[in-house]
């Protein structure tokens, strides 16, 4: 079978290729997907570049969500069957014909949600719900602040914050050209990163500051993260785009004076040590799109071959919104 392969360490496309190797079977308590899409993701970057704590041995085989058939099932998995319709996080390796999942991993796919859209869910849609619902504890009427509100997770959380209950979105973005694509996503206000943010959001609320704060920027931008979160607030740190050394956390006092709360939140780690909760995210996020509550309509790249272009303009920052694979059909 075909499948996408980083050979090593590449701040380019020099260092991914189409490989056929052997298909997969699956273990006990797995399942093997014909992939009709496969997600691509920022972190499949973050592994190309070597980033501490996201690469592992080399090559690597990227991709860390599908939709697609149950191809065959291993033993001991109940509920899910040869031909049934299914989304899965992989971790690994979903940029392929077929894919190994864990079964706690796959859920079924409702009819009405078209391949393409289930392909972003367990990773990218899944992290926006539990971001807002379970690391945020997003309240209806709550002012959310994403920044790189133009990409998958932060499209995704500006359609998720109405179907929740409401509330202003106010996103930022690292370049100018992309506000427009921000607000196309759905937010009340989007700036570019740079100049007087903080002054901007405190106009934007009235002076009150912002209750939620999701920042997949490491802490680069926590100083204004802290200028900009209401007292009661809650900023949750949810990955490290630019690769950069971390910063210690602000003191104890600091956040008791402010009563701010400072969380961290990791999807991958999730599926890893509570699959159930994930899964159960998964399942919800599908659910909405079935019912028409949420919308994602991701940009698709029409074969595997496509993918490494995809991923350099990630690398980039030049993308916008999320993007799949299509892999079969």
């Amino acid at each position: 079978m075909r499948t996408l392969m980083m050979t090593g360490p590449s701040q380019g496309v020099d260092g991914t290729e189409i490989r056929e190797i052997a298909e997969p079977r699956p273990g006990p308590g797995e399942v093997t997907i014909d992939v009709a899409y496969a997600g691509i993701n920022f972190v499949d970057v973050m592994v190309r570049r070597g980033d501490t704590g996201y690469s592992g041995g080399w090559p690597h085989a990227p991709g860390a969500e599908v939709s697609g058939t149950v191809r065959e099932v291993g033993p001991g998995v109940d509920g899910l069957t040869v031909g049934q319709r299914v989304a899965a996080y992989t971790g690994s390796g979903g940029l392929a014909e077929v894919a190994v999942a864990r079964a706690e991993r796959t859920v079924p796919v409702p009819d009405a949600v078209p391949s393409a859209v289930a392909a972003a869910a367990p990773l990218m849609l899944t992290t926006a719900l539990l971001l807002l619902t379970d690391a945020a504890r997003f309240r209806p009427g709550d002012t959310v602040l994403v920044h790189s509100a133009s990409g998958g997770v932060g499209s995704a959380v500006a359609q998720l914050v109405p179907a929740l209950g409401g509330g202003l979105r106010v996103g930022t973005v690292g370049r100018p050209e992309k506000v427009a694509s921000a607000l196309k996503s759905g937010y009340d206000l989007a700036v570019a990163r740079g100049g007087d943010l903080a002054g901007a959001v405190r106009a934007a609320t009235g002076g009150a500051g912002a209750d939620i704060v999701l920042d997949p920027l490491g802490t680069t931008m926590l100083e204004t993260d802290l200028a900009v979160t209401a007292p009661g607030g809650r900023i949750v740190l949810f990955g490290n785009a630019g690769g950069a050394e971390q910063a210690p956390l602000p003191s104890f006092g600091r956040l008791m004076g402010g009563n701010v709360a400072i969380g961290g939140f990791s999807v991958s780690g999730l599926w890893a040590t509570a699959p159930q909760r994930a899964a159960a995210g998964l399942r919800r996020v599908l659910g909405l799109i079935a019912e028409g509550r949420l919308e994602a309509a991701p940009a698709e790249a029409g074969s595997l071959a496509e993918v490494p272009a995809v991923h350099q303009l990630l690398a980039e920052g030049r993308g916008e919104g999320k993007y799949v694979a299509r892999v079969r059909g």
